[in-house]
């Protein structure tokens, strides 16, 4: 391969990235701007500048409570909830949706995406990824070195940054189980960890309470336990104790660092160095920076548009940092089982989940719509998988019913990104079971994610033995456009 390949990195000796990483910049704990950061931001370029707002629901979403309702299916099947029109003529979705509905020429949905489990880990593996294989060595319980990267790592492992920050950014937490154990799928995997999206924690992890707190917050077994949880928005500027003469002080260790730059000349790492050291320095004084994350006082208009919650905020956060030039942000909504509705699936998805979600998606569609970047930015929804077509009742654990795990598939929410409004891709079975028409695989809606982003088919990234590494495993999801 050319070593002048858009998408293929600079080389770093193990060695030398020992050396560059035990330097942290400034000491601020913002350790994702270092050196080695040069080595996943290869200039990719854009001729326009395209993003992507990849939005997950952690847990399952059910197809049959939001966008593949089936009302002529057995009580079993439909559930309670009663389908609303939209304005698009026989688009049908939730009348717990009533926002989106209104605005369904703006989006457009992929009932058909399927895959081949129904466990947690793996489907957050797969759809986080966008790769359906389990890699070798894969581990339920914590992420590991040999896991395929996340979207996130790939976008931000090609595109080289337009702003102080990162091109790719996750949030507002890393994706967590009950017992604390972190989820796979949401990491650089073989890219290396260095390569890995860079996480704003502004929701603190809860153990049993879900959703979007503080106003929807709940538990899926109601087994009480106070959230006291603050969402906080990250603080950029200079820690207790750090002076400005401090400062001034490491800044001159910096430049005395440049002194040593031969081993960054010999592994072509100068100039994404000084690139990310200037950032680092830059990010603290950058007021476009500070109001991007700053939502929860944003004005109490445009709070009230998105709902002053976890989940407002995380998408007003995601919508901002877009407008200064992010890339791709992945936005969780809600912490690990917040969508796993297997009991009390009605009151919760009416009462906690499908209310919040409405209003924050439809003000961020407002937004980009009325701005006229949303012809620029994909905004996609999805799960790692949906729910059965049966409800069931496990009694010991929930008053009321629910549905299980389903990977056979799952409805796919997009819009933006020169995506038309108002099309349906894809029909399940009378059951909303499996796909009779037109099945989707997550490769090919990892493949939407790249072409919204403006990666070309040829683009790839560079393994630590010079191996390359293509990224698209699929092709866009056709119809859509």
């Amino acid at each position: 391969m050319p070593a002048n390949n858009p998408a293929c990195h600079p080389q770093i000796s193990r060695r030398t990235a020992i050396e560059v990483g035990s330097v942290s910049l400034l000491g601020f704990g913002i350790n994702h701007l270092d050196a080695l950061r040069a080595k996943a931001a290869a200039p990719t370029k854009h001729k326009t500048a395209k993003s992507c707002i990849f939005i997950f629901l952690s847990g399952g979403m059910s197809q049959h409570e939001t966008f593949d309702m089936k009302p002529e299916a057995s009580s079993e099947v439909r559930g309670e909830f009663d389908p609303i029109s939209t304005k698009i003529p026989g688009l049908q979705i939730s009348e717990h949706l009533p926002m989106l509905a209104q605005r369904s020429h703006l989006w457009s949905v992929c009932r058909t995406l399927a895959h081949g489990t129904n466990d947690h880990s793996l489907g957050h593996h797969i759809m986080l990824t966008g790769r359906s294989g389990k890699p070798i060595g894969f581990n339920p319980s914590r992420p590991m070195s040999t896991d395929h990267p996340s979207i996130a790592a790939i976008a931000g492992g090609v595109i080289r940054a337009r702003t102080n920050l990162p091109p790719a950014i996750v949030l507002p937490d890393k994706i967590m189980h009950r017992t604390g154990r972190v989820v796979p799928g949401q990491f650089a995997g073989t890219m290396g960890s260095n390569r890995d999206p860079w996480f704003i924690e502004a929701s603190p992890f809860h153990v049993q309470s879900y959703g979007a707190f503080p106003d929807y917050a709940f538990d899926h077994q109601q087994r009480g336990g106070d959230d006291k949880r603050v969402f906080q928005t990250p603080h950029l500027k200079l820690s207790q104790g750090m002076t400005q003469g401090r400062m001034n002080n490491r800044i001159s260790l910096l430049k005395e660092l440049g002194k040593q730059r031969k081993v960054l000349d010999i592994a072509g790492e100068v100039e994404s160095f000084d690139r990310y050291r200037s950032a680092a320095i830059s990010l603290l004084n950058d007021e476009k920076v500070h109001y991007a994350m700053d939502v929860t006082n944003a004005d109490d208009k445009t709070q009230e548009r998105y709902g002053k919650n976890s989940f407002g905020w995380s998408l007003l956060m995601a919508r901002r940092l877009v407008q200064t030039g992010v890339n791709l942000v992945q936005v969780n909504l809600g912490n690990n089982e917040s969508w796993d509705t297997h009991g009390n699936i009605f009151p919760h998805l009416k009462d906690k989940l499908l209310p919040p979600t409405d209003r924050a998606v439809s003000a961020l569609l407002d937004d980009l719509s009325e701005s006229g970047q949303l012809k620029d930015t994909l905004i996609v929804m999805c799960s790692e998988f949906g729910r059965t077509p049966k409800l069931s009742q496990l009694s010991q654990f929930y008053a009321l019913p629910g549905r299980d795990h389903w990977g056979a598939v799952q409805s796919v929410f997009l819009a933006g990104g020169g995506i038309k409004g108002g099309r349906v891709i894809g029909t399940t079975d009378s059951m909303g079971g499996f796909p009779i028409d037109l099945p989707q695989k997550p490769e090919n809606f990892a493949a939407t994610i790249y072409r919204a982003l403006g990666l070309p088919q040829t683009t790839y990234w560079h393994d630590d033995v010079d191996r390359p590494h293509f990224i698209y495993e699929g092709t866009p999801i056709p119809g859509l456009s």
